[in-house]
Parts: C-alpha cells; structure tokens; sequence
C-alpha cells in the first residue's frame, strides 16, 4: 500500500492556535495541548473581564459625580441628585455627567438649578 500523507487543515488549525499563543510562556505557547487550554482560558477571562470592566467605569462615574456634589454642596446625595435629573427627564448618562463634574463644574451647578425648579 502506498503511503498516505496528511492534509493540511490539522496544520492550518495548529498555526492559527500557534499565533493566538505565541505571547504565552514555557509549554503554553509550544505544546499544542496546553496552548488548547490556554486559549480556552484566556477567552473566558477576557468575556468575563468585559462584563467587569464596565461595572468598574460604571462605580467610577458614581463616585466622581459624588465626589462632586458632595464638595459643592450641589444636592445631599448622589442619590437624590439622579432621582430628580430623571423626574425632570434631563436624560445625561453617567458617563456624561462624570465628564461634566470633572472638567465644567459651571455646567453641573446649571444643571442642578434646573433640577431645583
């Protein structure tokens, strides 16, 4: 019988894994095995991590713009501050108003008057 040689789609596939684990150290980025796993786990760290780093920018917008009324004596809470801006159907995401009480503070007491009315 004549000798049959393998296709190239096995070789393909550990060339695209080898790219992905080429930064991976010792036996991540050279067994194939273990940089089967290794990738696995870097992908379920990364979607996970996604979720995460938006619960953090979200905590860090709270706390500047509450960092901020509380300084200036805007409103008492940061609480009350966002229940109000909703009745008055001011819609300014938090991101917009962190940006806000960081770099034009005139502009947050504007809109905290307006709230007041």
């Amino acid at each position: 019988m004549t000798r049959i040689k393998r296709g190239y789609i096995a070789r393909r596939r550990r060339t695209k894994l080898r790219l992905f684990a080429s930064s991976f150290q010792g036996a991540h980025s050279r067994l194939t095995r273990t940089m089967t796993q290794q990738r696995i786990r870097a992908l379920v760290s990364a979607r996970r991590d996604r979720g995460k780093r938006k619960r953090d920018f979200r905590r860090l917008w709270i706390t500047r713009i509450n960092a901020v009324i509380h300084e200036t004596g805007v409103f008492y809470s940061y609480n009350r501050f966002i229940h109000n801006l909703y009745k008055k159907q001011l819609l300014l995401n938090r991101k917009i108003l962190a940006q806000i009480a960081l770099l034009n503070r005139s502009c947050l007491y504007t809109i905290s008057n307006e709230i007041k009315k």
